[in-house]
């Protein structure tokens, strides 16, 4: 049978254990954030990149239609130009100057056609990665407010673990708690029972004064709470 004290520190033990697993996770929550947090920053970026391409093309394609009415205007101006000339030899380097714009012009639609076929493919693009993009965000937007509930949920559990840890060390003897605490800092758990004669948390042998300790065959008041000759748990003997 468990003494009062080993009672005590295992169920204190059982509250530092839960306390220490709730911190952990709580610890973990603010990685876990950031990395959804990263991921709808990618998502994010991914829909301005697509949108910029469009962008572009579409500036691309004003600039173009800008060209386009600058050299009308030009080819219109050496068409009248032209008219008032009656050397031939001008003549005809005026309608070999209106050629070349007229042939400018040709490339300038040209290019324009082009332009707006990228256009129409950069658009039905983006609508599609739009649409993927910002379904993605959604989920990642949902785990974030999931996380962000489950840390206030662990901040009170934790709070609340806190207080019973608090209680269960009220009934144990503080040079008791000294021993604990010391191991408890290094090793959790720090209180292990004795199996086939090895200790429950390092699995190595214990030695027979030990083990007889943890029997309760010593009457040294000390020897309460004997220890692993190897870790340096607290152990007892589990019938």
């Amino acid at each position: 049978m468990l003494t009062p004290v080993l009672q005590n520190l295992l169920i204190l033990q059982d509250r530092d254990l839960k306390r220490h697993a709730l911190e952990s996770q709580l610890k973990a929550v603010p990685d876990e954030v950031a990395q959804v947090e990263r991921k709808i920053a990618s998502e994010k970026a991914a829909i301005e990149t697509a949108r910029t391409e469009l962008r572009d093309l579409e500036v691309r394609k004003k600039s173009l239609e800008t060209e386009i009415g600058s050299t009308e205007t030009k080819l219109a101006q050496y068409r009248t130009q032209q008219l008032s000339i009656r050397k031939n030899d001008e003549y005809q380097a005026m309608g070999h100057q209106i050629e070349l714009t007229q042939a400018a012009i040709a490339e300038f639609e040209g290019k324009e056609l082009e332009v707006m076929y990228a256009i129409d493919g950069a658009k039905a693009r983006f609508a599609a990665a739009e649409a993927v993009l910002k379904a993605n965000i959604a989920g990642h937007e949902s785990r974030l407010a999931t996380l962000r509930e489950r840390d206030a949920n662990l901040r009170a559990e934790l709070t609340t673990a806190q207080a019973e840890v608090a209680a269960a060390r009220t009934p144990v003897e503080p040079m008791r708690l000294r021993v604990y605490d010391r191991i408890a800092a290094r090793n959790l758990p720090a209180v292990v029972s004795i199996h086939a004669g090895k200790c429950g948390g390092c699995h190595l042998k214990v030695s027979s004064e030990v083990e007889s300790a943890a029997r309760g065959k010593t009457v040294d008041p000390v020897a309460q709470l004997p220890t692993c000759d190897q870790c340096g748990r607290i152990v007892y003997w589990e019938s």
